[in-house]
């Protein structure tokens, strides 16, 4: 408190900043990424690779989500569920969240580039413009297919993990590319059913508010039977075994169900349980293929 204006300042803490960069989120995109390295090497990842891999592709992910915060700060303002992030509340300014998440992205590029390699910095920098300004400031308001196209950024992660490691872009990694495209958009639909109301209040039109919840719901299902055929190709490609596919049945399973039943049960908490699932789906989906990668070795280490 200012004792001579009697105005109340806030000062930023570390945990505003932190919010800006959507940590749940990064984690889910770091795992991700982590996840493509294990994939492209045969043995333990390269030391160097794995940790500055990692904190390259993390930076620039953070960076992204608050360049999504300051694009979004003004509907942020209106809509329930992000009007206590830190810029709507006014726990960080608005420039110095610009000059936060352009620090963080530039660090981002010299770690990869210098660290790890060109190919992954320049992917890293192509996902990071397509989320921070292709999807927040175009996208995002431009096409109720926003959600498909802006999903390509979002999807890049196994990609930059596995080129941090082997430098070159290999078409395994590219399924793994499609799975997490394939997924998003049943993934975020369900959340914008059940947040239709706070899209249209500010005249972003996602899917429920441009075509209604219904054919939302039907294009949830649509999508979620896309992903589970998309799931099994790194089985069908014997680049997994059969750990991976019995739990890749088993999960897309549980993922259809819950698309099915959203076809009948038009109450939106379970639209909101869709969306729980969706992030459960692909945290397991991707431990089975690290799971499935290391089977063979350990195996190989009991027989020896």
């Amino acid at each position: 408190m200012n004792s001579q204006s009697g105005i109340a300042v806030h000062v930023s803490s570390w945990r505003d900043y932190l919010a800006l960069c959507k940590p749940k989120i990064v984690a889910l995109i770091v795992f991700t990424a982590v996840v493509g390295m294990f994939m492209a090497s045969p043995g333990m990842v390269p030391l160097q690779a794995l940790l500055f891999g990692t904190l390259g592709i993390a930076l620039a992910a953070s960076s992204a989500a608050a360049i999504n915060h300051v694009v979004d700060y003004r509907i942020d303002s209106i809509m329930a569920r992000t009007m206590r992030r830190p810029l709507p509340k006014g726990n960080v300014s608005l420039q110095n969240a610009v000059v936060f998440a352009f620090s963080l992205g530039a660090l981002s590029m010299v770690i990869l580039t210098y660290f790890v390699n060109v190919l992954t910095a320049v992917l890293t920098l192509v996902s990071l413009i397509g989320y921070g300004f292709v999807y927040s400031m175009f996208l995002k308001r431009a096409t109720p297919q926003n959600i498909v196209i802006g999903g390509a950024a979002g999807a890049a992660p196994p990609v930059l993990g596995w080129t941090a490691v082997t430098g070159t872009l290999d078409p395994h990694s590219l399924l793994l590319f499609l799975i997490i495209f394939a997924w998003t958009p049943p993934h975020f639909w369900a959340l914008a059913i059940y947040r239709w109301k706070d899209y249209q209040s500010v005249d972003i039109p996602m899917l429920p508010v441009t075509h209604g919840t219904d054919y939302t719901r039907l294009h949830i299902l649509l999508y979620t039977i896309v992903l589970f055929t998309v799931s099994l190709l790194p089985f069908v490609t014997v680049m997994s075994g059969p750990v991976y596919f019995v739990g890749a049945v088993l999960l897309g399973g549980g993922f259809l169900y819950y698309a099915i039943r959203m076809q009948f049960d038009k109450n939106d908490r379970l639209a909101m349980q869709t969306f729980s699932y969706s992030i459960v789906y692909l945290m397991a989906l991707f431990a089975l293929l690290l799971i499935d990668h290391y089977v063979p070795l350990i195996l190989s280490w009991f027989l020896a």
